[in-house]
């Protein structure tokens, strides 16, 4: 017989804290982890005020909104979705394709067109105020095809000149990048999602970290779970998520595997100011930890006793 856990949901980012109302619900009635997890990503891609996640992100270098997510119980029990433009929730295709496919991604216009099959409803992704900031962005950079230096845009406000509109940058939480949720519920079962828009003015088609299992988002139900968020390509480099769980797995704390990520990059790559990864970890046995290369990386925490944002371990000096 499982012994009772106390539920706990962990959010990336200020905007977590508000997406997590969505799903600690379900927690607090005993609900699924993988349930909770799914509802506070859906509310962060139905969150227009959120411009790197769902309905409202901002597009690709050619003006085109993409999407890509993924969820995860378990080695053998996850799914993705990467470069999807024509439906606003991705995290709940991601769980299709776990639930009803033996495969793991889909991608492009044939993931749009499983969504399709699936009853999902089209939704147009690009919003008036994502266009317009594109608008500016390209009469400032006819030249460019991706995005550039602009990596995080969480980042934003502590970064000197304009924002991602090219005009004055208002905040250090003007904007933030993927939300990513692992969570644990009242039976001990781990659950995590992971879901964005990608970064700003990208090369139409990259793919970053969140859709892929082991780089954004890795879940093991005896070992634990992990998400990374910030500049992709950097924790694709070193399979950030799953090197966190195998960290666990040897026997380190939440906190010693969040640093172990982050110090594996900090090796691995000569890192700009600019560059910033955050890590959440958490154990099978409830127990947890964030760090991040920089400053500005907060935590939003879900429990039956706490709901606040936990300003995470810097890592980079």
């Amino acid at each position: 017989m499982h012994q009772p856990h106390s539920p706990l949901l962990l959010s990336t980012w200020s905007f977590g804290q508000r997406s997590n109302a969505a799903g600690w619900p379900i927690l607090a009635r005993n609900g699924s982890a993988l349930d909770a997890v799914e509802a506070v990503a859906k509310y962060a891609e139905a969150d227009l005020s959120n411009r790197t996640v769902g309905v409202g992100g901002l597009p690709d270098a050619s003006g085109r909104v993409s999407l890509d997510a993924s969820i995860m119980l378990s080695p053998s029990k996850r799914g993705a979705v990467a470069n999807l433009r024509r439906f606003p929730h991705p995290i709940s295709v991601a769980r299709r394709v776990m639930e009803v496919t033996p495969h793991v991604l889909l991608a492009g216009a044939e993931a749009d067109d499983f969504a399709a099959s699936q009853g999902f409803k089209e939704q147009e992704l690009l919003t008036d105020e994502s266009r317009r900031d594109w608008e500016n962005w390209r009469a400032k950079h006819p030249e460019e095809v991706s995005s550039g230096p602009i990596r995080n845009i969480e980042e934003l406000g502590q970064l000197a000149g304009s924002g991602v509109d090219g005009s004055p940058r208002k905040g250090r939480n003007e904007a933030h990048d993927t939300i990513g949720v692992i969570a644990i519920d009242g039976r001990g079962q781990l659950a995590g999602a992971c879901t964005t828009s990608g970064m700003p003015y990208k090369l139409p088609g990259r793919v970053g970290d969140s859709p892929i299992i082991g780089h954004g988002l890795y879940v093991h139900p005896q070992i634990g779970a992990a998400v990374a968020t910030g500049y992709g390509e950097l924790v694709m480099g070193v399979c950030g998520a799953f090197l966190a769980v195998e960290t666990l797995q040897r026997g380190a704390t939440p906190q010693d595997a969040a640093v172990e990520v982050l110090k594996r990059i900090m090796d691995s790559y000569d890192l700009s100011e600019d560059d910033q990864v955050g890590v959440i970890v958490l154990n099978h046995h409830g127990e947890w930890s964030g760090a991040a290369l920089r400053d500005g990386f907060s935590v939003a925490v879900r429990s039956g006793e706490q709901d606040e944002l936990v300003t995470s371990l810097k890592v980079m000096m």
